[in-house]
């Protein structure tokens, strides 16, 4: 998840022009993500991947990376945190509107790889608020953007956590990478 320096993921509506990505990062982030075979999304921006990802590898001005992600998209499962969307038939989608630790849970038992969250805010709230998450890979950018949409709210207990790994990129962006260290 992208942040700004104070702790914001996006501006006071929502704005994300702020955030640097560049072909290190995309290469960087496509390696990591291949790794993972379950995508985690808050309505709004599955909306969003929908309408862009299943389809983008195939436009002729595509670029390695939105070939990739395309692909990894296509296959990746998808599982949506939404009240509002009704069980459709959504390809390889899950949609999770109530009982969130018991349905996450049960997926995080499941064979397969990482679940990987991607933006989402009000999403990653209600999952750091029921302690679901793991780990926290953030990129921090460098920005002190004043006010926005804040990565962490309403926390109740401290979550410790245990840094993994640090990485500089060229662009000024810092990759910090924590598991919860839940002892």
């Amino acid at each position: 998840m992208h942040i700004s320096l104070d702790g914001f993921v996006a501006g006071p509506n929502g704005e994300m022009n702020w955030i640097k990505v560049d072909e290190e990062i995309f290469d960087y982030v496509g390696k990591r993500i291949s790794e993972g075979d379950t995508a985690l999304y808050g309505r709004v921006t599955y909306q969003m991947m929908e309408n862009y990802w299943p389809k983008a590898g195939e436009k002729p001005e595509a670029s390695k990376h939105d070939i990739d992600h395309s692909k990894w998209y296509n296959k990746a499962h998808k599982v949506v945190l939404s009240r509002t969307m009704k069980e459709e038939r959504l390809p390889n989608t899950t949609i999770i509107s109530d009982n969130l630790s018991d349905e996450i849970n049960e997926i995080k038992q499941q064979a397969g790889n990482d679940i990987l969250l991607f933006g989402s805010p009000t999403a990653t709230h209600s999952l750091i608020q029921q302690n679901l998450i793991d780990g926290y890979w953030l990129f921090v950018n460098p920005i002190v953007l004043g006010r926005g949409i804040p990565l962490f709210v309403d926390i109740k207990e401290k979550i410790k956590l245990e840094l993994l790994n640090t990485r500089q990129f060229t662009c000024g962006v810092t990759e910090l990478n924590y598991i919860v260290n839940r002892q």
